[in-house]
């Protein structure tokens, strides 16, 4: 195969050329008309025909707006003025007032063109073709054909097709259009790799694990499509405020006329109050902001989620997998009746078939020291207490010492003294039980995330009324890890209902919470949540489904910039109404007074829009 790079964009053709083609024949009918002196052209008065031509658009698309979809907010108003000016003979005032308000739309779909750019890009991201190994041979075949299971070939300088696992190769992988990580990973055999992520150096065979849709970048482009296409409360209150634009225009407009008997007036005010900018004011926010933290990889699911996300006063951390890394490692084992080996060995034995985080570390510490693991002959877990097993008849207890001491065991003053130092110093440490004796203590400890307490820091920098840390470990190794990040608030020993409830507890009192967890483990605490965020899930179904915010990466320190950046959204949607419903009460005070005519009412009218949207386009460049 010649070439190493198999992506390529495809040009995009301009889809403005029928309306560059009517403003154009409008607007040079206008200019002869006015400067060149002429008046009519075989019997038809210029103005009037570029009064038709250019209206034609205005009022068809008016028309469709209101007959399909019951829409009187926007183009209806401007369509009965263009029709008043024509039936009293102003032919070049409406003619003027169509050019306008044809390029102003013209204008607004290109600035709205740039503003989603970010957005649009995302889909850019998708490779089209891609290679994969069959019998031996390469083949290239389109991405869309690749099945689960495929081995996908990734040469230096592509595109990773599909979410999977190498299995052969190693390479440098840069993740940022995912992710937001702007350093380069390393992957080698038996690392996830995501699709739409560069290989930037190295070869790779990859087997796919997710395509299509179902990969983390198919469900970045899903979830921003979908909240493109979702209203904030705040713009449903604005579609029903606007709804009242048609009887109030039509009905000062009226007045206006009754009063001064000047016609252009209230065609003027008909202009004027058309509500473009007051509408535009929050889909376009929404749109900037949302498609700005997609490429830094984080999925926010529409502008309701935006609104809420701007309000919170509470933030709820999960610790494992969160504030910590979620790779505990097995740390000490104390023996008290058998010998470590031993220990470790009945540990083993009893979690082999758990999937619950302690257990993995466990097994993964028997398999280091090259333990052998028989399978139990029964077992049973207990979530968020413990596993007990059966195994060549004796009958194996593990877990936290405040359980096992409802079984009857006798713990020693100095079996708990060393059990709560080992907690103390951040181990969850679960106990040894085999038929009903003490045999000793596994620690575990998990390493918090390097950049945890800078990230809190900032979340208290801005004015979170309360943080809290909930966690299914015990109190000790939980107030070690809370006073290390710098959490004051927390509770231990939560089962995953119990932190639900802890989160009700909260929003009882009034605030708005946000809960941030692994989004499988917390699924009932990111649903309760005011906002779930579930990090580094690479898109997994549950996650996806369950949280209201999702980030691709395991990077904390996004949390602020999240809460700033949907602060800034609500700031400047605000910004927005505030000033379309300024520059529209002005106007109307200008258009009854006769100091604003219809011409200069269409520029006003479109210039308003025009910086609604470039005030929203600033979201796009929001830090996060």
């Amino acid at each position: 195969m010649e070439k190493d790079k198999i992506d390529h964009e495809q040009p995009q053709e301009s889809a403005y050329w029928l309306e560059y083609a009517i403003i154009g024949i409008t607007g040079i009918l206008i200019l002869v008309y006015w400067l060149g002196g002429i008046k009519e052209f075989a019997g038809v008065n210029l103005a009037l025909l570029a009064a038709v031509i250019g209206g034609y658009p205005i009022v068809k698309e008016a028309l469709i707006a209101v007959v399909t979809r019951g829409d009187t907010k926007v183009g209806l108003l401007v369509s009965i003025a263009l029709i008043a000016s024509i039936s009293i003979g102003e032919y070049l005032a409406a003619a003027e007032v169509a050019f306008i308000m044809l390029v102003g739309e013209l204008l607004e779909h290109i600035t709205l063109e740039k503003s989603n750019k970010s957005i649009n890009k995302l889909v850019d991201l998708k490779p089209l073709r891609a290679r994969v190994l069959k019998n031996n041979t390469e083949i290239d075949v389109n991405a869309d054909q690749l099945h689960i299971g495929d081995i996908v070939l990734v040469k230096s300088g592509d595109k990773i097709p599909v979410d999977g696992t190498v299995v052969k190769g190693h390479a440098s992988v840069n993740q940022a259009t995912i992710t937001g990580e702007s350093i380069p990973v390393a992957k080698v055999e038996g690392d996830s790799v995501l699709g739409g992520s560069i290989n930037i150096s190295g070869y790779m065979e990859i087997k796919a694990t997710r395509v299509g849709e179902e990969t983390a970048l198919g469900h970045i482009i899903t979830l921003v499509k979908q909240a493109q296409n979702s209203k904030a409360p705040i713009q449903r209150l604005v579609d029903k405020y606007a709804t009242w634009f048609i009887p109030a225009s039509l009905i000062i407009a009226t007045m206006v006329f009754i009063i001064t008997r000047d016609i252009t007036r209230a065609v003027t005010i008909l202009i004027v109050f058309c509500p473009c900018a007051m509408l535009l004011s929050t889909p376009t926010a929404v749109m900037a902001a949302i498609g700005n933290a997609a490429r830094k990889g984080i999925l926010i699911k529409g502008g309701e989620v935006l609104e809420r996300t701007g309000k919170i006063n509470a933030i709820v951390f999960d610790k494992t997998g969160t504030i910590t890394r979620g790779t505990p490692e097995v740390k000490e084992i104390v023996p008290l009746a058998i010998s470590s080996r031993e220990i470790l060995q009945y540990a083993a034995i009893a979690e082999k078939f758990s999937e619950h985080h302690l257990a993995e570390a466990i097994i993964k510490y028997g398999k280091k020291t090259e333990l052998h693991i028989p399978s139990p002959d029964a077992w049973q877990v207990h979530a968020g207490l413990g596993v007990t097993a059966i195994y060549q008849g004796k009958k194996i207890i593990l877990g936290s010492i405040e359980w096992i001491s409802g079984f009857g065991i006798q713990i020693s003053e100095a079996d708990l003294r060393k059990y709560n130092e080992m907690a103390e110093h951040g181990c969850t440490t679960v106990a040894l039980v085999i038929d009903n004796i003490l045999c000793g203590f596994i620690g575990i400890a998990d390493l918090i995330r390097e950049n945890a307490a800078a990230s809190i820091r900032d979340i208290n920098n801005l004015k979170i009324n309360k943080i809290m840390m909930l966690t299914g470990d015990n109190t000790l190794p939980a107030k070690y890890v809370a006073n290390q990040v710098g959490i004051n608030e927390y509770v231990a020993q939560q089962l995953p209902e119990g932190k639900a409830n802890t989160i009700r507890q909260i929003q009882d009192k009034g605030f708005t919470v946000a809960m941030i967890g692994d989004g499988v483990n917390d699924a009932p605490s990111l649903a309760t949540a005011d906002v779930g965020i579930a990090m580094g899930i690479s898109g997994t179904d549950v996650a996806v489904e369950t949280a209201n915010i999702a980030l691709l990466s395991d990077d904390l320190s996004k949390i602020p910039g999240i809460i700033s950046l949907s602060r800034n959204t609500l700031a400047v949607i605000n910004q927005n109404i505030w000033f379309a419903n300024g520059i529209n009460l002005i106007s109307i005070i200008l258009a009854s007074s006769g100091i604003l005519g219809p011409i200069l009412a269409a520029i006003v009218h479109n210039l308003s829009a025009i910086v609604v949207i470039l005030n929203s386009s600033r979201l796009i460049k929001s830090k996060i």
